[in-house]
């Protein structure tokens, strides 16, 4: 129902910032990554928005980039993960962090993320790893921008190309190829590292 919004800031808090616009005050509730973006009284922002509508409340939930609403979004798609503990989780780790623990199936590593358990974690990666795509590696390795689409990892790309062209299929080498990002110094040792994984 709602995109976005444009206002001032006429106030903020830990969770929320209210948003006046055309006269009106906005609650909205936020992660800490935005209070800290956007908390600035008197300041001119944007929020991209989501509404939540349950049987006995209506609340906003605001973004300061799109990854941050799509990762929201994809959050609540997961049993057991409401609007508020979406909000708790984007409030204590980087997009980054979420979408590298998801995609490489770092369930131990997610679990230390303030709000999720260990089941909870684990649910998390299996109901949303399959179906990540690219969003989910730009947002791991492009970075949490707020201005524009980050640019994706094209180190990353590149490795996804040639393990294709050997035959791999794509979804199968994205959690191997995040996996062995972190340590890879160019695109032959990424290759490499995923066929060696490959042939354990």
């Amino acid at each position: 129902m709602y995109a976005y919004i444009i206002g001032k800031v006429d106030s903020f808090g830990d969770g929320f910032i209210v948003v006046e616009a055309g006269g009106i005050g906005y609650m909205v509730n936020v992660s800490n990554f935005t209070v800290a973006k956007f908390g600035k009284v008197g300041e001119t922002i944007k929020l991209y928005l989501h509404l939540s509508v349950r049987e006995d409340d209506m609340s906003l939930y605001g973004f300061y980039s799109l990854d941050e609403k799509q990762m929201f979004l994809r959050l609540i798609t997961v049993s057991g993960v409401g609007p508020k503990m979406a909000i708790g989780i984007l409030s204590s780790a980087s997009l980054n962090t979420l979408a590298a623990s998801i995609i490489s199936g770092d369930s131990k590593s997610l679990s230390k993320v303030k709000g999720i358990g260990k089941k909870t974690a684990e649910r998390i990666i299996v109901e949303l790893k399959e179906n990540f795509g690219d969003d989910g590696v730009r947002m791991a390795f492009g970075g949490d921008l707020s201005d524009g689409i980050p640019e994706t990892d094209t180190m990353v790309e590149e490795a996804l190309e040639v393990l294709m062209t050997l035959g791999v299929s794509r979804t199968e080498a994205y959690s191997m190829v995040v996996a062995a990002r972190k340590s890879a110094k160019n695109v032959n040792e990424l290759v490499m590292s995923v066929l060696q994984r490959l042939d354990k």
